[in-house]
């Protein structure tokens, strides 16, 4: 669902939205001071945002797991899988799982990362379960507001070309909680995507996603980003910020026929239909709904989540306290 456009570009919100926004704003509190926390017995990372839709969570997890696994730890990734099928069912993801299932997030997770994978509404039994299979640290992707599942680290993602938008609450404004809130946060990672412009303010660390090469969808050998520089391509996103995805392509000279999906869309064939052969470039996340549909003009472009090096010691230095 396409967030409205007052969150963003400026004007006020209605006057309903700004009393709806005054009621989640109590429910929200009083959830938040009711709800019992429930320890586990390894240590808990949580990645999230303060923003309704995506904001550069998941290259993060990614980056953090794999950070993680080269550092000597194991570990466990827990989500509630977003959009699935039966959202209330618990399951195991891996490279193969299916998304309708799972979650597209859960399975390029897994796929990217061999981590091991745990979907569930309940993120406690979802940590627990973890454990239980040798994971020696839970990393939730999202969960920021799941205050049921106590946590030891929290890492705030901002998006740095919307940041807060107009810095009100559901529904009068895109923020889940109140902007104050990123402060209780031990680190805060700002997504700067490949804007060079956009700066970190005091406290924040930058995150740059990077990319260089695009995946078949059937299979075979890579091919450089750049070999579609000054082509026209089709792009597909069905992210929280499409026109992010865009922009990078355009950052390395592909003219783009923009195809914009809500966040967590399920593809159809049709949907991949534009009336030409031109290349069709997807986001990963995409790319793991799309592989039944995909022909040899369709590609996935992953990215990378690139950190300062003082960013991963001061992360690892806070968790080797809790090992």
């Amino acid at each position: 669902m396409k967030p409205p456009a007052y969150w963003f570009d400026g004007r006020r919100p209605p006057v309903h939205a700004r009393a709806l926004a005054g009621v989640y704003g109590l429910a929200t509190r009083m959830r938040k001071s009711m709800l019992r926390r429930h320890a586990v017995a390894r240590p808990v990372l949580v990645i999230g945002n303060l923003i309704a839709g995506g904001s550069g969570k998941t290259p993060l997890t990614i980056a953090v797991v794999e950070r993680l696994q080269a550092a000597g730890w194991t570990p466990g990734v827990a989500s509630r899988g977003y959009g699935r099928d039966m959202p209330r069912s618990a399951r195991w993801v891996d490279a193969v799982s299916d998304p309708a299932l799972c979650g597209d997030e859960p399975v390029l997770i897994a796929s990217r990362t061999r981590a091991r994978v745990r979907v569930d509404a309940d993120r406690v039994a979802a940590a627990r379960a973890l454990i239980g299979a040798g994971c020696d640290i839970v990393v939730c992707d999202d969960g920021l507001q799941h205050y049921r599942l106590r946590r030891d680290v929290e890492i705030e993602v901002i998006d740095g070309r919307r940041r807060y938008g107009n810095g009100a609450l559901i529904p009068a404004g895109p923020m889940r909680e109140p902007a104050a809130r990123g402060a209780e946060c031990d680190f805060r990672v700002l997504n700067t995507a490949m804007d060079a412009g956009l700066v970190p303010a005091f406290g924040e660390w930058p995150m740059r996603l990077e990319t260089g090469h695009a995946l078949p969808l059937l299979g075979g050998r890579a091919r450089a980003i750049a070999a579609f520089a000054g082509q026209r391509v089709h792009a597909v996103a069905g992210i929280g910020d499409p026109e992010r995805f865009f922009d990078t392509l355009r950052a390395h000279r592909i003219a783009v026929v923009p195809h914009a999906f809500a966040d967590h869309h399920r593809y159809t064939a049709a949907d991949l239909r534009f009336g030409s052969d031109l290349p069709v470039l997807m986001t990963e996340k995409d790319a793991v709904k799309c592989m039944r549909l995909a022909g040899e003009r369709h590609f996935s472009v992953p990215v990378t989540a690139q950190l300062p090096e003082a960013f991963w010691i001061a992360l690892l230095d806070r968790l080797a306290g809790l090992r």
